[in-house]
């Protein structure tokens, strides 16, 4: 493991091209490029804030709803690419993978990361939101690289697993598409897991790894409070445990890549 971490490490240049690629690519011909990020979670936001303060009304004591909506919405749309191009970060390159040899770990690596540099630029926005609605700003948002850390370790884990297993099971997108509308709705997004579930708070954190890391952007961003490093310390120990398997699998898998292409 240690080897293949080093091997990833010298190819790094290949890692930053194709985050580029990626990049480059997906707003290639768009007239609005970027801020298609953006506006996203922005439209989403008012959909929902929207439906559940005016249809639903099931927003509670939840104030300044739409930044509460918006903090889980970038993270959650962070998670949701991720996982979605990451399951076929290695069928859709299999003409590369056939002409040259290269860590294939890098391919689903780099979507996670591309993805990441999606969230991070769409941050500013955020704050600016945050200021507008009149919400502080805590010391705590230096914990906030913690955070995104955590997240990071946890998509690789989880990307890594869907696209060895993608190599041989073509229906796993399918699956990993139907799965992401439900695990949407199992995390806390537009609504606080202690007002849904107050008897099964702990086991909806510790069974979705997300739900622990909203929660805690949650704490730092909107409610400006103290997070506790034990909680995001559980959720890292989960995302490292995940990593060692995705891991263990997407190496017996690599060895064969070529022949199930």
């Amino acid at each position: 493991m240690v080897a293949q971490a080093a091997e990833l490490i010298r190819y790094r240049s290949l890692v930053f091209n194709l985050v580029s690629k990626d990049l480059k690519v997906r707003y290639k011909n768009s007239v609005l490029g970027f801020m298609w990020s953006l506006l996203n979670p922005l439209l989403m936001m008012l959909v929902f804030t929207f439906v559940f303060t005016q249809l639903i009304g099931v927003v509670g004591t939840i104030e300044n709803f739409p930044v509460f909506v918006l903090i889980g919405l970038l993270s959650w749309n962070w998670t949701a690419t991720s996982v979605a191009a990451g399951t076929k970060a290695i069928t859709d390159n299999a003409p590369l993978i056939n002409k040259v040899y290269f860590p294939r770990m890098l391919l689903p690596v780099s979507v996670v990361l591309s993805h990441m540099i999606h969230y991070i630029l769409a941050l500013p926005v955020l704050l600016v939101f945050m200021g507008i609605y009149g919400i502080s700003f805590s010391p705590w948002l230096v914990y906030l690289p913690v955070i995104i850390m955590v997240q990071t370790v946890f998509l690789i884990a989880l990307v890594l697993i869907l696209s060895a297993l993608h190599v041989y099971f073509r229906d796993t997108i399918v699956l990993v598409e139907v799965g992401l509308t439900a695990w949407f709705f199992m995390t806390p997004i537009f609504y606080r897991v202690e007002d849904v579930v107050p008897d099964l708070v702990q086991w909806m954190y510790w069974l979705n790894p997300m739900a622990s890391i909203i929660a805690e952007l949650h704490t730092v961003l909107y409610y400006g409070s103290v997070p506790d490093p034990l909680f995001m310390a559980r959720t890292l120990v989960t995302a490292l445990v995940l990593l060692v398997i995705g891991y263990v699998l997407f190496s017996r898998v690599s060895k064969h890549i070529g022949e199930h292409l």
